[in-house]
């Protein structure tokens, strides 16, 4: 599906996401127009799906970082459907993910500090349905956080 010249949009896209559409394909020694059309091309494919603003946290006063591993009571016919709807409403949850094997799925939890993370844990992810097992993992240092994809 993608040629030499979509990689190369996409590299330069990657490490500059700002650039204008004109920068980007002078980088790319193409046109501005097949610079353009390529980078639609690649939108309406969902090659690229969007645009975001990144955030930092952490320069909003949270400093604290919990990934809890849980496993649910699979009895139930929509424990996921009911436990992910639920985590989604949680505003400190930044990131639900579901698992085959042992653990069902992981919650990225941030919070102010650890009064604000046991207040958080014990009124809203406590009360989460169809919890079998929680573990906690206290994130010390993010070493590698990277969505530039090898392209």
């Amino acid at each position: 599906m993608l040629d030499d010249t979509d990689r190369r949009i996409l590299r330069q896209y990657q490490a500059d996401p700002e650039l204008s559409t004109a920068d980007l394909a002078a980088r790319c020694n193409m046109t501005v127009a097949s610079c353009w059309r390529r980078l639609e091309k690649l939108e309406s494919h969902g090659v690229i799906r969007g645009h975001e603003a990144i955030i930092d946290w952490r320069a909003l006063g949270y400093t604290v970082e919990v990934s809890l591993r849980m496993t649910l009571d699979k009895t139930h016919a929509n424990a996921f459907d009911e436990f992910i709807a639920a985590a989604r409403q949680v505003p400190e949850v930044l990131e639900v993910q579901t698992f085959l094997g042992r653990v069902d799925t992981r919650l990225s939890v941030i919070a102010r500090d650890m009064e604000h993370y046991q207040h958080v844990y014990r009124t809203q992810i406590l009360t989460l349905p169809h919890i079998t097992d929680i573990e906690a993992l206290m994130h010390v240092a993010r070493i590698k956080s990277d969505e530039a994809l090898p392209l």
